[in-house]
């Protein structure tokens, strides 16, 4: 029994370097995935900022140039490409926030009957990607007479059903005594909305517009399809447009114009990193 009890006592001292082995392990891990997931970026800075010559060289005392920012820029419409860009997701987000706020309100607190197989359908369309709806989307938008305009690239996503799902769980968690107190103070519905709930629900509004802007503003398949010209397609089109074959294949331009493309999104990420992380753990779905 006495040996039990040593070796019993030993246990947990040998168990503390498995611990830290395999703390060891899940770093290491961590930064290789890291290391890979960045390579391409790291690839594209440097590209860009080297001569065509120097593009897959690597070598450590390359010249440095802007020059191929001046070059993708002038080769392209770019400023016309980032103006279309803007507008579709400034407009895609405006519409979505609108949208999903007066449904995801009515779905927390209306009540009403069949409101859960109303909410049901609404869901079925998170199962549902947008590729599948390309050929119906196109016949909708051509008879309408919106095939080649900024509006017929946002007017699929305007009503979201991630949006109002998140919006929905968010406002359901806000207390009904807020509610009842603002209607003794004589609010009405969308007084109480706008004023009580709106406020409280800041953080999904910024997690989820994050991601709205990020998706819409990287999205190309549908873009693509349903514009034809240089005043309507967005900065993924022209890119990929600018990339062909017929441009001729320099590496050093495309990461360029790539880095362009993407400076925004980059940019604001690291500017409002904490933000955006505080904004999801804020939001949380309880």
């Amino acid at each position: 029994m006495r040996a039990t009890a040593i070796a019993s006592a030993g246990t947990p001292q040998l168990a503390a370097p498995r611990l830290d082995v395999w703390r060891w392990i899940e770093t290491a891990a961590a930064w290789l995935f890291g290391l890979v997931w960045i390579a391409p970026l790291l690839y594209a800075v440097w590209a860009a900022i080297h001569p065509t010559g120097y593009a897959t060289s690597f070598a450590l005392f390359a010249p440095l140039t802007l020059e191929n920012f001046v070059t993708a820029w002038n080769a392209a419409p770019f400023a016309r490409y980032f103006l279309n860009t803007f507008v579709l997701v400034t407009m895609i987000l405006a519409a979505q926030f609108v949208l999903c706020t007066l449904a995801a309100f009515v779905f927390a607190r209306a009540g009403f009957r069949g409101a859960n197989v109303l909410f049901a359908l609404v869901l079925v369309q998170l199962m549902i990607t947008p590729d599948v709806l390309l050929v119906e989307n196109y016949r909708s938008m051509s008879t309408l007479g919106l095939v080649d305009t900024i509006v017929a690239i946002g007017l699929p996503y305007m009503a979201s059903a991630f949006g109002i799902f998140l919006l929905r769980q968010t406002f359901k968690q806000v207390p009904l005594e807020l509610e009842e107190a603002a209607r003794v103070e004589g609010c009405g519905t969308m007084a109480i909305l706008l004023r009580v709930y709106v406020p409280l629900a800041r953080p999904t509004y910024l997690a989820y517009g994050l991601v709205s802007v990020s998706f819409h503003w990287n999205n190309f398949l549908w873009p693509l399809v349903i514009t034809n010209s240089v005043e309507t397609r967005p900065l993924t089109v022209g890119l990929a447009v600018f990339a062909t074959l017929d441009q001729g294949i320099d590496w050093a331009i495309i990461s360029a114009a790539t880095l362009m493309t993407s400076a925004p999104l980059l940019v604001g990420f690291l500017l409002f990193q904490r933000q955006f992380v505080q904004s999801f753990m804020r939001a949380g779905i309880k």
